[in-house]
């Protein structure tokens, strides 16, 4: 599938030149535009989806394995300490723009780019009672 007004779509398929690490039949790896560090690449697949929710499992599946190899040849290459993969559905979580891609951000020890959340606390069994409730969507 794909969305000729999804920006995203044209870099995938090469329509809109890109710094391209890696590509295959199913997605394309590109260097960030505004990146975190240098070496912060996004991973693309040609199937347009606007996020996790829409991506069929067949492409989502492949997704990891891709992710893992050019994650390895980024530290390989930027020598970081660590990288963090991300991957944001909706506004509210940080999403910009409205095509699934993954994010692979070399990280330096004490670099401080990325925010850490507050962490917070269940009360006694809580954790358990929200698990079961979700387990039950599933």
């Amino acid at each position: 599938m794909f969305d000729d007004n999804c920006i995203f779509c044209k870099i995938a398929a090469g329509i809109i030149p890109s710094a391209t690490v890696y590509e295959d039949d199913d997605f394309r790896a590109i260097l960030d535009i505004a990146p975190a560090h240098k070496g912060h690449t996004i991973l693309l697949p040609k199937y347009h989806a606007k996020n996790i929710f829409e991506i069929p499992d067949e492409i989502a599946m492949k997704a990891l394995p891709v992710v893992k190899k050019v994650s390895k040849a980024i530290m390989q290459e930027t020598g970081c300490d660590g990288i963090n993969v991300l991957q944001n559905n909706g506004t509210a979580a940080g999403q910009s723009v409205f095509h699934l891609h993954i994010h692979m951000v070399p990280r330096f020890d004490g670099d401080g780019i990325l925010p850490v959340w507050s962490q917070t606390s269940y009360d006694e069994g809580e954790a358990a009672v929200l698990a079961g409730k979700i387990n039950s969507r599933l």
